[in-house]
């Protein structure tokens, strides 16, 4: 059985009086424990499938099913203590308190997921595989972009969730902090075993995934079809 499965997937969005078609019935499944890029260019439909099947809003049609669980029919709370269980989201803006320093950044995680868990071996871990040891009394404003991108990864993955949703993770990043963030992915979804779903417009990136999913107009296609795409997937070495 899928862990996370999509099926008949749309969405549409109202701009005034103009109608847009997000997604028109994308059907995707991806299995536990495995590391799933999702490509295409701006406007594909990527980043709503990302926010559906992060329970952060609900699909016009269709239905997700996480870990056998139908999300699509659970309450705005119900979709809101699966995602606090279940679910880290790493996003393109950092979305750090911009008060609280490195380490309470993180930390933070625990305090949403609100079961009083946190495993201070494993954070300190993450911290030091991202070396952001020295870092953590910082506030963001005191961090390049890559730091701050590097702290936002940790306090996604801080508590174990089952599952990652990265969207455009190294979008704001250089090739060094990249390769940190994305080394880092990969290392938690062998180590930990947790499924992670990342969006991202860059072809070397996707290569650290299992999988490659390409999008265009609210559609899943073949490689063929999608012009920011340079080769099929498996054509240039694996990055892990």
């Amino acid at each position: 059985m899928s862990f996370i499965e999509a099926v008949e997937l749309r969405k549409t969005y109202h701009v005034g009086k103009v109608e847009v078609q997000a997604l028109r019935g994308v059907t995707i499944s991806v299995e536990r424990a495995k590391f799933v890029s999702v490509v295409g260019p701006s406007g594909s439909g990527k980043s709503t499938l990302f926010y559906l099947l992060g329970g952060l809003t609900r699909p016009d049609g269709g239905r997700i099913v996480i870990d056998g669980e139908d999300i699509s029919q659970l309450s705005d709370a119900e979709r809101t203590r699966m995602r606090k269980r279940k679910i880290g989201f790493v996003f393109q803006k950092f979305n750090l308190l911009p008060t609280l320093d490195a380490r309470s950044n993180i930390e933070i995680a625990r305090d949403i997921a609100g079961d009083g868990k946190f495993d201070e071996a494993h954070f300190k871990r993450i911290v030091e595989l991202l070396g952001l040891t020295q870092r953590l009394s910082h506030r963001p404003a005191e961090l390049s972009g890559g730091e701050q991108q590097r702290v936002a990864l940790a306090r996604a993955l801080v508590n174990k969730p089952a599952i990652v949703l990265a969207d455009e993770p190294t979008g704001n990043l250089d090739s060094k902090n990249s390769e940190i963030v994305l080394r880092m992915l990969r290392q938690s979804n062998q180590e930990l075993g947790q499924t992670v779903l990342m969006i991202t417009h860059n072809p070397e990136a996707a290569e650290y995934g299992d999988e490659v999913i390409h999008m265009r107009d609210g559609e899943i296609v073949p490689p063929e079809r999608d012009p920011q795409w340079t080769g099929h997937h498996g054509d240039v070495p694996r990055r892990f």
